[in-house]
């Protein structure tokens, strides 16, 4: 009898450890599915902030994107600093050529063509007379893709800046209307104070400068925007409740009489 009691105990003792371990385990799972959720919605939570951060522009992707991603972004924004330094080397000696010089671009094309030509024949007729062959000079040709991508890319901007144009010409939005004219009002105090080719070339060192900044310290710069978006919309609103709103939008229509 009593073995038979030790026996049923330890029966009764092992199921109460099995039972035990499903609860410890169902708790574990329950709490790990907790921590998971958790997870889960402070992941949502992070995300939610990001869309909320104001980005200049209105962006929603990364500077490299941005810029259409591939070798031009990384380009600009130096990711191979040889390659950019050189190419901003190269223009800026092409300024120095043109508006310090005051070089010509007929000018320096013809003695170009004249350097490359006159090389290549002597170098030519060197090889021939020490009896060897002539030099094997590539073929250059443009690839009719490219051209073809350059042209649709083209007319697709400019088919947009005339449908922005001719809205602007409808009278249907006043605030481009005004941005447009702040902006041309600007380029030719530009053009009144600078040649086209120096334009073009601040242009140029902006373009290799100011993104790669603006990447470098985008946090300050976006709050910084921000907080000068918040005070234009504002000024905005004044003008526009009392100037800019008694303005006639738009051509009037007729009326009719029966």
């Amino acid at each position: 009898m009593a073995e038979h009691k030790e026996e049923s105990e330890s029966v009764v003792e092992s199921m109460m450890e099995k039972i035990s371990d499903k609860i410890h385990g169902h708790d574990d799972s329950s709490s790990s599915s907790d921590s998971d959720d958790e997870k889960s919605k402070a992941s949502e939570a992070m995300k939610e902030m990001k869309k909320k951060v104001y980005r200049l522009f209105g962006r929603e992707t990364p500077v490299h994107s941005c810029l259409g991603g591939g070798k031009p972004a990384d380009l600009i924004l130096w990711r191979n600093k040889k390659l950019s330094a050189s190419v901003l080397g190269g223009a800026t000696l092409v300024w120095i050529l043109f508006e310090v010089l005051e070089y010509r671009l007929l000018t320096l094309m013809a003695h170009c063509f004249i350097m490359i030509l006159a090389g290549l024949y002597i170098y030519s007729k060197a090889l021939t007379f020490v009896h060897k062959s002539t030099p094997n000079i590539p073929e250059v040709s443009i690839p009719e893709d490219l051209t073809v991508k350059i042209a649709r890319s083209s007319s697709y901007e400019i088919n947009n800046a005339f449908a922005v144009l001719r809205q602007i010409g409808l009278g249907h939005d006043l605030k481009k209307f005004l941005m447009v004219l702040g902006g041309l009002w600007f380029v030719s105090i530009l053009g009144s104070s600078c040649s086209f080719l120096t334009l073009f070339y601040i242009l140029f060192v902006l373009l290799y400068t100011l993104p790669v900044l603006y990447e470098k310290y985008e946090d300050k710069v976006d709050a910084y925007a921000e907080k000068a978006s918040i005070e234009a919309k504002k000024y905005y609103v004044i003008a526009n409740e009392k100037y800019l709103s008694k303005i006639p939008k738009g051509p009037l229509k007729e009326k009719k009489f029966d």
